[in-house]
């Protein structure tokens, strides 16, 4: 194993270590790992707060910022915050207007943001929960009852942290996000596999000659394995169990073209060019898009695919300003 670490255990710390000193404007809570935006609270302001397992990176500290997250809760690698962690975060960003938890459906995460949603309500602050789901590779897998969540996430912290920003109530941003979740769907492909530095080897077994489909962010297993093949037959395999779980015809769709990590760029427009000319012999029409590793799995390599089935409101809160270390634009 070759990793830029100190010590594996103090991974996460010096991690957000370095992120206090990279940006100035996030207020970084060492002892609880939370990472909140400098100016919290709004006052009047509905503010969000996300989370999970370290790992994923920029998810989700990377996305705190004005018009998107107020505070994100990092837990150990591949390991769910703690509700103690939680509840600082909401405390720290709670402006009187309530708080919306964004939770991927992970055993972990779905328990441990429920605790912490009632510690809230005994504190007296008003809570509302929203489950990401997005992934069409599998019903049930390692550490889920039902789909996991993926990129769909991103998209789901994006389009909500807007309406947030616009000055929504906790139920109207509450119910945008579900409903950008009930139209997101993605699909994922792992080459290698990951290796968590406090494990030192790589979590599964995959041959050099083979890849993984549908696989999940912290290596959990896909749909099948297959031989390896060129970009544009994997694009396929990708894209069209999306378009068999949900209709996108006639409908503008927002794209996101993921890297899980170790995937460079120059590979990731490679698919981004495959999946744009599958989705348009579909006669689905692209209005927005975005192409880089913004939900990773430390350093596996392989990519993921996210269709959003948008409308004009959507797309006005997807071009909304973010100033964020991760996501930056309109300021």
């Amino acid at each position: 194993m070759k990793k830029l670490v100190n010590d594996p255990a103090e991974l996460v710390t010096d991690a957000l270590r370095g992120m206090a000193a990279a940006h100035p404007r996030l207020r970084v809570d060492l002892a609880s790992k939370v990472v909140v935006r400098a100016d919290a609270p709004t006052p009047g302001r509905v503010a969000l707060v996300s989370g999970g397992g370290s790992g994923h990176e920029p998810l989700h500290a990377g996305f705190v910022g004005p018009g998107m997250l107020d505070a994100a809760c990092a837990g150990e690698v591949f390991t769910s915050p703690v509700p103690d962690q939680i509840l600082a975060a909401t405390t720290a960003v709670d402006g009187g207007a309530g708080v919306l938890y964004v939770v991927k459906n992970y055993t972990g995460d779905v328990m441990n943001f429920e605790m912490a949603a009632e510690f809230a309500a005994d504190a007296g602050i008003e809570v509302a929960s929203v489950l990401v789901d997005d992934d069409v590779a599998v019903q049930d897998s390692t550490w889920t009852a039902g789909r996991r969540g993926v990129g769909g996430t991103l998209l789901v912290e994006k389009l909500a942290g807007a309406a947030a920003a616009r000055g929504r109530s906790l139920a109207e941003v509450a119910d945008l996000a579900r409903r950008v979740n009930a139209a997101v769907r993605s699909m994922g492909v792992a080459l290698t596999s990951c290796t968590v530095p406090a494990v030192g080897h790589p979590t599964f077994d995959l041959p050099e000659d083979q890849m993984e489909i549908g696989i999940g962010i912290h290596g959990e297993p896909g749909r099948h394995r297959v031989p390896l093949a060129p970009g544009r037959e994997v694009a396929a395999m990708l894209v069209e169990p999306i378009l068999a779980d949900l209709d996108l015809t006639g409908a503008p769709v927002i794209l996101f073209l993921n890297g899980m990590g170790a995937t460079p760029l120059i590979e990731l427009y490679v698919m981004y060019h495959e999946v744009a000319a599958l989705l348009s012999a579909a006669g689905v029409q692209v209005v927005r898009n975005l192409v880089g590793p913004y939900v990773t799995s430390l350093d596996m390599a392989g990519c993921s695919v996210t269709l959003l089935r948008a409308d004009d409101e959507l797309v006005q809160l997807w071009d909304a300003p973010v100033d964020t270390p991760a996501l930056r634009w309109g300021v």
